[in-house]
């Protein structure tokens, strides 16, 4: 039986070796799926991305804060099936600002230092998703959940 100590601890894990996740808007009850970089902090319980605002995911998120990440630990080989991890983030997105920005600003750059002059760009947002629940699946059919208490 997997703890809750050993879930966070391979959420934290596959938040912190990952780059990229998968982020789902939707319009008008049309799912749309994006391709973000991002980083998350410590605690789990935020998740952070850059988007230019004229994206349509930024107008999605916008005119509907509610949202699912999806990051994966898979390799595209066989052995994906018995030994990739997935964690799904559900959660509320909202543009940062302020001093919270600037920090926010430094972990993702710590993280992704090529992409600074994207990331600092002016017609770019930081977007902060406030995460409620992660969804883990392993061995392909293993499901986990595990609520953030904010």
């Amino acid at each position: 039986m997997t703890h809750y100590k050993d879930i966070k601890n391979q959420i934290r894990e596959l938040l912190i070796n990952q780059k990229l996740g998968v982020l789902s808007t939707h319009h008008s009850g049309q799912p749309y799926a994006s391709l973000i970089a991002f980083v998350s902090k410590e605690d789990l319980k935020e998740i952070f991305f850059v988007t230019p605002r004229t994206t349509r995911k930024f107008a999605n998120l916008s005119a509907d804060s509610r949202v699912a990440i999806l990051i994966n630990s898979s390799l595209n080989m066989d052995s994906d099936f018995h030994e990739a991890v997935s964690i799904t983030a559900l959660g509320n997105a909202k543009e940062i600002n302020g001093a919270e920005k600037d920090e926010i600003l430094g972990l993702y750059l710590t993280k992704h230092p090529y992409l600074e002059a994207f990331a600092t760009s002016p017609t770019c947002a930081v977007v902060g998703v406030t995460i409620k629940t992660y969804v883990m699946v392993k061995n392909f059919q293993h499901v986990m959940e595990m609520h953030i208490d904010q």
